[in-house]
């Protein structure tokens, strides 16, 4: 036997409060009943009274509220099988990695920020594959696409600005990883969701955007940072705060370039959210557009559903109401 709620049985603890009312009510009326006649004439009065019925009817009562109880933990036994099937999409994230998401002009810093808002779409996730694509100069795999949303949220902690070892910022490299993890599959319910905040330095991601809806892939950008910049903070070799430099020895201040997003975007057929501090547009994109697109059947088995058998013990609990109800407390004429 099993139980749908098992969580509810607490709610036999009932059963002792029921009992110590009892015990308190029979002990108040007999208080009363002696204050108001003397013991000869109480014996007389109660005479016609069935101490045995009247034990009957709390026992009856008893069982009836036990088994409303029972029937509230949802009894099962039986099974039969049910094929479950599951839809959904085929989501790649694609997060850079380079440098100038140190930047903290949407804190705690553009890729802090980046990775907090992928961890609250996991969570409206229903069924959907997703795999993470790590970028700067060059682009790799973090995460195959998958269902298993703790193991997508350990290579997401794991991502830092160290994951790619090549410096710089290649959208394109991002794209064609994308293209290539998708190889082979159905031209249709391919997602890839860029967030960088723009500012490519090599590689031609129109070009790869262009090869990525001849597969059926439709790329979401958001944009995180600011138009007016912010520079790049690190940590120098004495271990102190410092801003990055180039090579000539200036300090670098990094922008968001949303042109080159927006036509990415327009390519596919996706769309292009700017990122603020108060709303990252994720969640945005996945209800407006990702939640009502066609979803594919990814796959279906069978499970074991047990049978609901609660209707027995709250029948029974009726039927043992209904018997108390009819049992007269007098003793039977003779």
């Amino acid at each position: 036997m099993k139980f749908g709620n098992p969580q509810l049985a607490y709610l036999l603890w009932l059963l002792v409060a029921l009992a110590v009312f009892y015990l308190w009510a029979f002990k108040k009326r007999k208080k009363a009943m002696e204050a108001f006649a003397q013991k000869e004439l109480l014996i007389e009065l109660t005479s016609s009274l069935d101490k045995g019925k009247q034990k009957l009817k709390i026992f009856l009562v008893f069982m009836a509220v036990f088994l409303c109880l029972f029937s509230l933990i949802r009894p099962q036994w039986g099974f039969h099988w049910e094929e479950v099937k599951r839809t959904g999409l085929d989501i790649l994230i694609a997060i850079d990695t380079s440098k100038s998401m140190l930047a903290e002009d949407v804190r705690p810093n553009r890729l802090e920020r980046s990775k907090l808002a992928v961890k609250d779409l996991i969570k409206k996730l229903k069924g959907d594959r997703i795999g993470l694509i790590a970028f700067s100069g060059s682009a790799f795999l973090q995460c195959p696409l998958t269902i298993d949303y703790n193991g997508f949220m350990l290579s997401l902690d794991n991502l830092s600005v160290d994951t790619i070892p090549k410096p710089g910022t290649s959208i394109s490299s991002a794209i064609k990883e994308a293209i290539k993890s998708y190889e082979g599959g159905l031209k249709k319910y391919k997602i890839l969701v860029l967030i960088t905040d723009g500012e490519e330095h090599e590689g031609d991601s129109i070009k790869a955007a262009e090869q990525a809806k001849k597969d059926g892939i439709k790329i979401f950008c958001i944009g995180i940072g600011t138009k007016e910049g912010e520079l790049i903070p690190i940590t120098d070799e004495r271990g102190d705060r410092a801003f990055l430099k180039d090579r000539e020895g200036n300090v670098v201040k990094t922008r968001l370039d949303e042109t080159i997003l927006q036509k990415i975007a327009l390519t596919t057929g996706g769309s292009y959210v700017r990122a603020t501090g108060a709303e990252f547009g994720l969640d945005l994109i996945y209800e407006e557009k990702l939640s009502k697109m066609e979803k594919r059947e990814l796959k279906s088995k069978l499970r074991k559903r047990y049978e609901d058998r609660y209707q027995i013990p709250l029948a029974f609990a009726v039927i043992l109401l209904f018997i108390e109800y009819f049992i007269s407390e007098r003793r039977n004429s003779k």
